[in-house]
């Protein structure tokens, strides 16, 4: 029987996935988690054979966890299923050790497909993500996103600026120096063309309405 884990802070997602799971005899899930924190303890305690993670968790980023559980657990297989944009994050992920990535509203099927694509060793994305990995294209309208060259970090506060949190409150949640968020503040402006706070968090607020659709 193969062991999973789910990570994701929606609490009815995780049911979704536990019953969905559930219908496979040979799968079975062994834990479920919120956050990073516990989500490490269930890895101890449990000894999933696959993690499933979400890339927003919260106290912390689904791609910090994949790099932790990378750095203690080699041999633990990790899919990232989220409703974030794949072309902007299957890269990453897959640079972070994750094996996969789904979006949340792919059919049932495919879920599944991707879970057993993943146990057999392969990796999973969409079609016209490996597509475009294979191909190296840019965007449809010809240029490179520019989002792209975010750094990990640079990018989890630019989706926080357009969440509405402000510096001080970034700096918590990511446990770092507000003089840090503010330098990675002044990176994402000149990374991206921006040449004032309010032209970042107007930047950053349409972004993340368009992530979420």
């Amino acid at each position: 029987m193969t062991r999973i884990l789910i990570v994701d802070d929606h609490p009815l997602v995780r049911t979704g996935f536990a019953q969905l799971i559930g219908d496979c005899p040979d799968l079975e899930v062994c834990g479920e988690a919120g956050d990073m924190a516990e989500a490490l303890g269930q890895i101890d305690a449990t000894s999933p054979d696959l993690a499933i993670i979400d890339l927003s968790l919260a106290g912390g980023s689904g791609l910090d966890l994949i790099e932790r559980i990378r750095s203690r657990n080699k041999d633990l297989l990790m899919l990232v299923a989220s409703m974030h944009d794949e072309t902007l994050y299957a890269e990453r992920v897959l640079a972070a050790g994750a094996r996969g990535y789904i979006n949340k509203q792919e059919a049932q099927d495919s879920i599944i497909r991707a879970i057993r694509q993943v146990l057999s060793g392969k990796v999973y994305l969409s079609q016209q993500m490996t597509d475009r990995l294979l191909s190296g294209m840019v965007d449809s309208n010809g240029e490179k996103r520019d989002i792209d060259s975010l750094s990990n970090r640079e990018l989890q506060v630019f989706e926080l600026i357009g969440e509405g949190v402000s510096s001080s409150q970034i700096a918590e949640q990511l446990n770092l120096s507000i003089k840090t968020i503010e330098t990675h503040q002044a990176h994402i402006k000149k990374k991206l063309g921006l040449g004032s706070a309010h032209e970042l968090n107007q930047r950053a607020i349409r972004w993340v309405m368009d992530q979420q659709g």
